[in-house]
């Protein structure tokens, strides 16, 4: 099933760099929106999964456990933070958009938590594995709206969930890890870096 998953995705990321490289989009800002564009439709593809998902672990519908983390995670390391940026808050609207003011707030949350922990580890003097990164990823976006949602609702909802959370955390920071360890080294033979980032984790 990972393999399948990767398989698929690393497929995309082929599918995209081959519609930019033919594509008559010959300004850089204008194909920059075009990638950002089919980044953020894959992690609204991977937040459907993800909906399906929650229930199993008990969760309020609000909350999302941090798949769709993966696609920040390539826009971190392969494109530059600024666009990872722009698809955490993206995937915020899209929430308040289609389910609501608590949904919206609590995605800018995980997101944004997600992303400091992301650039914090990435400025550390010394090289870490993909597997901390993820999982740091993972717990990050889960704490982020456990934060969220001890502001917006209660301390008391917060700590009720806290535990499952913060499993769900380490499991889908685990899946997260082997599919980039699969898809990722594969991506850089694909579409060439833009940032140096990548070069700081070890998948």
């Amino acid at each position: 099933c990972r393999t399948s998953l990767a398989v698929s995705a690393l497929r995309i990321m082929r599918y995209c760099h081959k519609i930019m490289e033919e594509s008559p989009l010959q300004n850089y800002k204008a194909r920059q929106t075009a990638l950002l564009g089919m980044l953020f439709a894959l992690s609204m593809a991977l937040s459907f999964l993800e909906s399906m998902l929650t229930p199993f672990f008990g969760l309020m519908p609000a909350m999302k456990l941090g798949l769709s983390n993966i696609v920040v995670m390539y826009a971190v390391l392969f494109l530059n933070r600024r666009s990872a940026l722009y698809l955490v808050l993206l995937k915020a609207l899209f929430a308040l958009l289609t389910r609501g003011v608590t949904a919206g707030f609590l995605s800018l949350c995980g997101g944004a938590l997600s992303l400091v922990v992301f650039c914090l580890l990435l400025a550390l003097p010394f090289t870490i594995t993909g597997y901390i990164f993820s999982v740091s990823g993972a717990l990050a976006h889960n704490c982020g709206q456990l934060l969220g949602a001890a502001a917006l609702l209660s301390d008391k909802m917060a700590i009720t969930y806290a535990p499952m959370l913060l499993i769900a955390g380490l499991i889908v920071g685990s899946c997260t890890y082997m599919v980039s360890r699969l898809i990722f080294p594969a991506v850089k033979r694909i579409i060439p870096p833009k940032s140096k980032a990548e070069s700081k984790i070890i998948f």
